[in-house]
Formats: structure tokens, C-alpha cells, sequence
């Protein structure tokens, strides 16, 4: 039996590149950037009018004029019109470009226009202002959005924004989801007394979507023939094989003993924590990895958020951020092992992050991960813990 933190060193060890793929970036919502973005062009291309109202020389307000002829109007969208003479001004809009024979823009509060005629109501004008410069964003060829990210919907706003049609992203890993098990039932089915419906492989299929993995599901039943057929298969096909169930030390639990015979390297099984103490790990010599949790419905959950999506984000090339909670009351684990306590998150008044604890029915109770938003890491040396201590937490649902 290893460690958390030796499982976890251990399975990010087998972190790996799975290349990367150019797709329509209309398609790219929440994949992984694979290259740097660049501008095609000077941001903002040209010196952009950043309110509405006229358009002057500064030299012609310096002079004394607080008058200016309104001889032209340039909308957003329009080539720039040129101004013959200091005393007068262009009437323009937010979003035009700048006419280059002026060099401030006044906005329309500040300004009282009759007859074709702007006053200034204001002294206080200064040259340059209202204007966003060619430029000052980033100039040409300069990095808009670095590699590594996700891509959110402010990333496809720059995309757009460089004519980026199409983005290079990470390739996604090959992933398959097995459950395990005979008392295993369709959803669709009503079950005997003595079945349970499939509920895990479609919690792993739903979570994994948030990084735009599609994983197929498939099922093995209690028969080792079956099951090495099955394996065998899916080493073959896939880069990532997540099991739930059928490895703990029951008569019926076949997988490790298959997984062993078709050359499947065993890198741990049983780790010191609980949910998910009989959680095994392992290696194909062709590079397949198989995740192998525990079927309890919290232990495989748990599994899923602190060990397998912290491979995938290094895998990527995601920085694995790390989030921590004071714990909100006294709470007591006597087992010698690492404890993930499913906790609830609110920010308090202070600003600082408390996990409160969400009692349960132990791993088999699947409604507890509804209320909870997170797991809090409790470590294995110590069996009290006090209101106010500070631990890592795992959260599973969007912090704010």
C-alpha cells in the first residue's frame, strides 16, 4: 500500500504529450491552446476614437478658439475625413478611426452644438485625450494569447479579433470508461431487489466532458474470458483505460489477475486513504495507462478529481492550481489513513475560503456529492482536527 502522495508522484510520472490537432476555432471552446497566438495587425489597428463627440486640433484650443464648425461626420467603420482648417472639427464616433490632421476628441457632454456650431462647456482639455493608440495594445507579430491555456470565451474573442480561423489545439487522450459487474443494470432497466442501475461510468463520461473528452462506455461482466477479450481490446484502442469496480479481493474481482496476463505492469494498488483505499494504477508496455477505482460511487468520484484530471491537466500542459480551506468545526478520523472529507464552500466575510463538513453514509453514498462542493485532503499522521486549520480541498463543482 503506497502513500497519497507516492500515488500521485507515481502516476504523474506517466504524464505524456498526445500531440496536437488544428481545428475550426469556432470548435475550440474549452480545448487546450497548442501554440501562441499572434496578431495579424497593430492593436487597435489605428488610432481608435474612444468616445463620441468632435474631433479637433489641440494647437487651435491653445490658441484660445472654444468654437469649433462642425465640417464633417465620421461614423465607425468609415475611411478617415481630413480637416482643412484648425478652427473647425470633424463630428465622430466611438470606434472611428482618428482624421490625422486632428489629434483630441472632446465628448459630447462637454460640448454644446447649435447650428453646426460646438462650445466647449469645459476648461479642462487635455491634447491626446479620448483616443486609443495604434499600438498600445500589442503591435504586430506580439503574443495575444500564450500556449497552455484553456480556451475560454474570452480567447475566442481574440481569435477572432486576429482572423484566426483555425487554432492549433492539444489532442485529446483515447479514453474508455468500463464498469464491472454482474448486479450491474441499464439505466433505462428497473432493477431486482438484488441490482443497482450503472451510475458510475456515466459520472466519469459527464466529468471528463468538461474537458471536452469523449469517452465510450463499455462493460465487463463477471467472466474472466470476457474480461480479458474486453481488456485486450481496449489496450489495443485506447490511451486511457478508467475502470470502476471488480479490483478489490473478491471472489468475483477478476480485473487484476487479467490485467496481469496481458502484460499490464502493476505501478500500485491500495493506497493509504479512504475513500478509495483498493485504488490501483498501471502501465501496457505499449503506453496504455489504467486507472482502476474502487466501485463505490464516492471513491471512484473522488479518484477522478485528485489523481486522474491532475494527470490530465499535466498532460496538457495546465497548470494544476492548488486551492485550500479553513475547516469550519472540529472534526475526528481515527483511521491511519489520508481522508478526503466531502465539505461544502463558502467565503467568509475575511475573505478566506471554509470547507463546512457534509455528513454522510460513507463511499456508497452517491446523494452526499449533490450537497458537497468539495473533498478536504485530512492527512493520514493525525486523527483530530481543529475549527480554523488550514487543508488542501479538491473541489468538484465551480467555486463562485
Amino acid at each position: 500500500m503506497v502513500k497519497v502522495a507516492e500515488a500521485e508522484a507515481i502516476i504523474q510520472g506517466q504524464c505524456r504529450d498526445f500531440g496536437a490537432e488544428i481545428i475550426p476555432f469556432d470548435q475550440a471552446l474549452g480545448r487546450v491552446l497548442a501554440e501562441d497566438l499572434q496578431a495579424d495587425r497593430d492593436f487597435p489597428p489605428f488610432n481608435r476614437v474612444t468616445m463620441d463627440g468632435i474631433a479637433i486640433q489641440f494647437q487651435a484650443f491653445e490658441k484660445g478658439n472654444r468654437s469649433f464648425k462642425i465640417k464633417a461626420t465620421q461614423a465607425a467603420g468609415e475611411p478617415a475625413k481630413e480637416l482643412q482648417e484648425e478652427a473647425d472639427c470633424i463630428e465622430i464616433m466611438t470606434g472611428a478611426v482618428l482624421p490625422q490632421t486632428t489629434d483630441t476628441v472632446i465628448r459630447y457632454e462637454d460640448l454644446e452644438i447649435q447650428n453646426g456650431v460646438a462650445t466647449l462647456l469645459t476648461e479642462n482639455i487635455k491634447a491626446g485625450q479620448n483616443i486609443h493608440r495604434q499600438g498600445k495594445d500589442k503591435r504586430q507579430g506580439g503574443i495575444v494569447a500564450s500556449a497552455n491555456q484553456v480556451i475560454t470565451p474570452a480567447l475566442m474573442n481574440v481569435a477572432a479579433s486576429v482572423g484566426a480561423t483555425e487554432i492549433k489545439v492539444k489532442k485529446l487522450p483515447r479514453v474508455v470508461v468500463l464498469s464491472t459487474g454482474d448486479e450491474l443494470v441499464e439505466v433505462h432497466e428497473k432493477p431486482q431487489p438484488y441490482q443497482i442501475r450503472k451510475s458510475n461510468s456515466y459520472t466519469i463520461q459527464a466529468a471528463l466532458q468538461q474537458f471536452k473528452v469523449l469517452a465510450e462506455l463499455r462493460h465487463l461482466p463477471d467472466n474472466p474470458e470476457q474480461i480479458r477479450t474486453e481488456l485486450l481490446d481496449c489496450l489495443k484502442a485506447y490511451d486511457v483505460i478508467l475502470l470502476s469496480g471488480g479490483i478489490s479481493k473478491g471472489k468475483f474481482d477478476y480485473v487484476p489477475e487479467v490485467l496481469s496476463e496481458l502484460q499490464v505492469e502493476t505501478l500500485f494498488q491500495h493506497v493509504q486513504q479512504r475513500p478509495g483505499k483498493p485504488f490501483w494504477f498501471g502501465k501496457h508496455p505499449h503506453g496504455a495507462l489504467v486507472f482502476a477505482f474502487p466501485g463505490n460511487p464516492v471513491s471512484t468520484f473522488m479518484c477522478l478529481y485528485r489523481y486522474f484530471f491532475p494527470w490530465l491537466k499535466i498532460s496538457f500542459g495546465l497548470d494544476t492550481k492548488k486551492f485550500f480551506a479553513c475547516l469550519s468545526t472540529d472534526f475526528t478520523f481515527k483511521p491511519e489513513l489520508q481522508y478526503f472529507l466531502q465539505v461544502k464552500l463558502q467565503v467568509s466575510e475575511q475573505g478566506k475560503l471554509v470547507a463546512e463538513p457534509v455528513e454522510g453514509n460513507g463511499s456508497g453514498d452517491l446523494t452526499n456529492l449533490v450537497d458537497a462542493d468539495a473533498f478536504l485532503e485530512l492527512p493520514a499522521e493525525r486523527t483530530h482536527f481543529q475549527a480554523g486549520e488550514v487543508f488542501r480541498v479538491w473541489p468538484f463543482k465551480q467555486l463562485f
